[in-house]
């Protein structure tokens, strides 16, 4: 068996004898490239026109979710040349600086992605649990500058992959990786903590406990809603569990494998049967964590009604009046409704029959 190159994708070089199971790889692999680049643009490209054209700008949950969306596009535009790569067994045809610039994009996506979640997770339990105290605090000002911030902050993050980055000639191919030198050692070590650490686990942890006192708080308001407005909140809560286990399920498998990598990286892992089976999963964890860029838009459109509803206008090209942003009432917003029902003149008897309509706050 001919002795190859273990974690080439990563630059990781130790020399083992491979299964030669990378032929599947080679095939399969760059089809669901091609199948998350197509869904992917297609969805993120009509967020982003859905938001712009009926929603438009006025809440700060549409500023996150538009450049959570615009993220995704820069990310995807790279996944034909990662699709060609693996389809061409991991050659790299398009020169250093797009190896620079792809690698570099890939973990700019990352940050940016799972930064924007956390934002808009943050955002969400402002408005559900404060929507009184942080009313001067939830702006489209204050939204933008966030914004601003993560597309900075995340560019700072990735530089180091994209500079360590580079082009080999190995021969009978150019490979596109970082070279596992001595020296670099520490880089690489860095760079993976960093991943790992700000990129998945202290992002999750935040989510995580913002959705879980949401839901306790819309779970204690529960009582005093009428039915009409229970059913918005359950969908609510829907839609934030379904945005936690796409996240979860998407990057677990990816920082898991990772984490692995990290440990053959240090030299812990030396077992040439547990690198060739790192080295075989870990492009299909990596495939799974991309996913992440479509699932998105796939969520707002099953899980949305108002976003579906504005998305069914968009390929309709309806004129109708634009639908308003979607609205999630808080329990200070029913108290002070059922205090108003309370305090309602009764002279007549059409008064007294009349239902008190529970206000709700723009979120």
């Amino acid at each position: 068996m001919e002795n190859e190159t273990s974690g080439l994708s990563k630059g990781l070089l130790v020399n083992c004898s491979m299964s030669g199971r990378y032929n599947f790889i080679f095939k399969f692999i760059p089809v669901v490239y091609g199948c998350n680049f197509i869904i992917g643009i297609i969805g993120n490209s009509m967020v982003v026109a859905v938001i712009y054209r009926y929603m438009k700008l006025k809440t700060v949950a549409n500023v996150f979710v538009l450049n959570l969306a615009i993220s995704d596009l820069t990310f995807l535009i790279t996944l034909p040349m990662w699709a060609t790569f693996t389809a061409t067994g991991y050659h790299w045809p398009f020169g250093t600086f797009l190896c620079k610039a792809s690698a570099g994009l890939v973990i700019f996506n990352l940050y940016t992605s799972i930064f924007f979640l956390t934002a808009l997770s943050i955002d969400r339990y402002l408005a559900i649990v404060h929507p009184v105290r942080s009313r001067h605090r939830r702006t489209l000002f204050y939204a933008n500058l966030t914004c601003v911030l993560i597309w900075v902050f995340a560019l700072l993050l990735s530089m180091p992959t994209a500079l360590s980055r580079d082009v080999y000639d190995m021969g009978n191919s150019m490979l596109c990786a970082v070279w596992h030198r001595s020296e670099r050692i520490h880089l690489l070590v860095t760079l993976s903590v960093l991943k790992s650490v700000l990129g998945f686990f202290v992002p999750f942890l935040i989510i995580i406990t913002c959705y879980c006192l949401i839901g306790r708080d819309l779970l204690d308001s529960r009582g005093m809603l009428r039915k009409s407005v229970r059913s918005r909140e359950d969908e609510t809560l829907r839609m934030l569990a379904a945005a936690v286990l796409a996240f979860f399920v998407c990057w677990a498998p990816h920082q898991a494998f990772h984490f692995m990598e990290l440990l053959a990286m240090l030299g812990v892992v030396k077992n040439c049967q547990t690198l060739d089976i790192l080295d075989t999963a870990m492009p299909f964890t990596i495939c799974i964590s991309y996913l992440n860029s479509c699932v998105n838009p796939l969520l707002y459109s099953f899980v949305g009604k108002n976003f579906r509803k504005n998305l069914l206008r968009l390929l309709c090209c309806g004129s109708g009046p634009a639908s308003g942003p979607l609205r999630i009432n808080s329990k200070i917003n029913i108290h002070s409704s059922c205090t108003s029902g309370l305090l309602k003149p009764t002279s007549s008897k059409k008064n007294t029959t009349s239902s008190v309509e529970t206000s709700s706050v723009r979120s």
